[in-house]
């Protein structure tokens, strides 16, 4: 009975060894135990964690290869996995880095009010007793945790990385040993040169893919709201107060925002750190921690590309950050279904296609409208010419007769104008839906076409668009009685095509498409009225 019972006694151990073992291994903690029992902490416990202190901590993920500066427990440098910073480059992109010529940088910590080692809380020399974490196969989270002793105050920054996600969660756990209350604060950062030197530029970047590049920030009061960066350098800073939202900082297809603190009071405020650099804030209120008690802060941090179903779930109006500008109601519904036509199919390209046949059919009452009238225009031209021959001497009169015969004949000359100018909004917001989608940076075609949001190498889509162009400019038969009109609609197409060499090639392609679906309509409606 008795080796019974010690059989069960052991076992007993055995199970809670393992479970105890397993714990620690998923939590990522190195001896978080007797961190936890901050009574005995001492500078002694701390001589192997501090070997690594001066080196750059490397996090790898599934999404991110980071390095940590100990030095404040900042991150000083952010590659995107599963980006290429060019076509085929085996090279990763670059999101975050601290150059000597180039500063783009998101930092995080806690200020301690009215406290003579703010400072030193401000910006701690972390220490660890790894410089290198990964991110295994069969986990879906990596925990980083750095460490900082000063004055019987523990202050742990734990960076929280989850699978298949491009967030990062941060902690920030304070274990007050002191015998005095202490009373902190959280503040986050993003900070970035103004100037790009030409070396870091996409040298393929089409001087068409001007896209916002800038603050922007999201409060209860503003669901989205945006800065330029001359904005700031010219003192024209924001200071405002919000309990949720967030901070970012744009460009094309990237972003990088920090998520408020909920039910906190946040400041939000821009300044400008020096001539070429400036930077977007946050700082939330502040908490007392009494002695022999901890207060854990923490903040959500996004770096990477605008994927906005993605970015919606980590907080609201995050993915306005895609900026479609002020045609976003029409953009945003395009690019659902964009997306869906994609998932459906598997090809971007042959997803542009689609939804540009899908618009021009939506919209083909207006254009036949538009197509009628000018097929009119065109039949009524002979008794035009017979009215301004008879009163070529008379204006007046010329043109009364001229709207006589419109009303006779049942036409509105400016008819043939106003489907063209609805329409425009609609090409408008897919021009831009197009150009801030990343999911077509790098996306293949077909054949030569490589990557949809470059221009063609070959430049035999922007070709192919003036031939489409000039069939219809030459189809339409506009008649135009001064021949310096007519040679300058003829220049037209030739003009489009030079400047389309340098559009990325999902646009081309769309207007491609949107064309010879307008020479299709016009050979229809056009041979009704010969």
């Amino acid at each position: 009975m008795y080796s019974q019972r010690n059989i069960i006694v052991i076992t007993f151990i055995l199970i809670s060894f393992f479970i105890w073992y397993n714990w620690q291994k998923i939590n990522n903690y190195v001896n978080i135990s007797k961190y936890v029992k901050y009574k005995n902490i001492t500078k002694n416990n701390f001589k192997q964690i501090n070997l690594y202190s001066n080196r750059k901590i490397i996090v790898k993920t599934d999404k991110f290869l980071l390095f940590i500066n100990p030095n404040g427990g900042n991150i000083d440098k952010v590659q995107l996995i599963n980006y290429s910073e060019t076509l085929h480059s085996k090279k990763l992109f670059t999101l975050l880095s601290n150059h000597s010529d180039f500063i783009y940088q998101v930092n995080s910590g806690i200020f301690q009010k009215n406290n003579n080692f703010k400072k030193s809380f401000i910006s701690p020399n972390f220490f660890t007793n790894k410089f290198y974490f990964q991110l295994e196969k069969y986990k879906n989270i990596l925990k980083v945790p750095l460490f900082f002793l000063k004055n019987n105050i523990l202050y742990v920054k734990v960076f929280i990385f989850k699978k298949n996600n491009f967030s990062i969660n941060i902690e920030h756990e304070f274990f007050n040993n002191s015998k005095k209350p202490i009373e902190i604060g959280m503040f986050g950062e993003i900070k970035q040169s103004v100037n790009i030197p030409q070396k870091y530029l996409d040298k393929k970047n089409s001087l068409s893919m001007k896209a916002f590049r800038g603050i922007a920030y999201s409060t209860e009061k503003y669901k989205f709201k945006k800065h330029t960066f001359n904005d700031v350098l010219e003192n024209k800073n924001i200071n405002i107060n919000s309990n949720q939202g967030w901070i970012a900082m744009l460009q094309q297809y990237f972003v990088s925002a920090w998520i408020l603190p909920k039910n906190k009071n946040n400041i939000i405020y821009t300044k400008k750190i020096d001539n070429n650099t400036v930077g977007i804030n946050f700082k939330s209120s502040t908490n007392i921690i009494l002695p022999k008690h901890k207060q854990i802060l923490s903040s959500t941090l996004w770096i990477g590309p605008e994927i906005q179903e993605q970015m919606s779930k980590i907080a609201p109006y995050l993915d306005f950050t895609v900026d479609y500008g002020i045609l976003w109601f029409l953009s945003k519904p395009l690019f659902k279904l964009l997306n869906l036509l994609y998932k459906l199919i598997g090809n971007w390209g042959i997803a542009i296609i689609i939804i540009t046949l899908i618009v021009r059919i939506i919209m083909y009452p207006l254009s036949r409208t538009q197509y009628i009238t000018i097929a009119k225009m065109r039949i009524l031209q002979p008794k035009i010419q017979k009215i301004k021959e008879q009163y070529s001497n008379n204006k007046h009169l010329l043109s009364q007769e001229i709207i006589k015969l419109y009303k006779k004949e049942k036409l509105n000359p400016l008819g043939g104008c106003f489907p063209f100018i609805i329409q425009m909004p609609i090409f408008l917001a897919l021009y831009y839906m197009l150009i801030n989608s990343v999911e077509l940076r790098h996306a293949p075609f077909i054949f030569w076409i490589k990557d949809l949001s470059s221009q063609d190498p070959y430049y035999i889509l922007p070709i192919v668009m003036g031939f489409t162009m000039y069939f219809i400019q030459k189809t339409s038969k506009n008649t135009y009685d001064d021949p310096i009109q007519k040679n300058i609609m003829n220049i037209i197409p030739f003009f489009f095509s030079l400047f389309f060499l340098w559009f990325p090639s999902g646009l081309v392609l769309y207007y491609i498409i949107s064309n010879i679906v307008t020479i299709v309509q016009q050979q229809l409606i056009y041979s009704k009225y010969k």
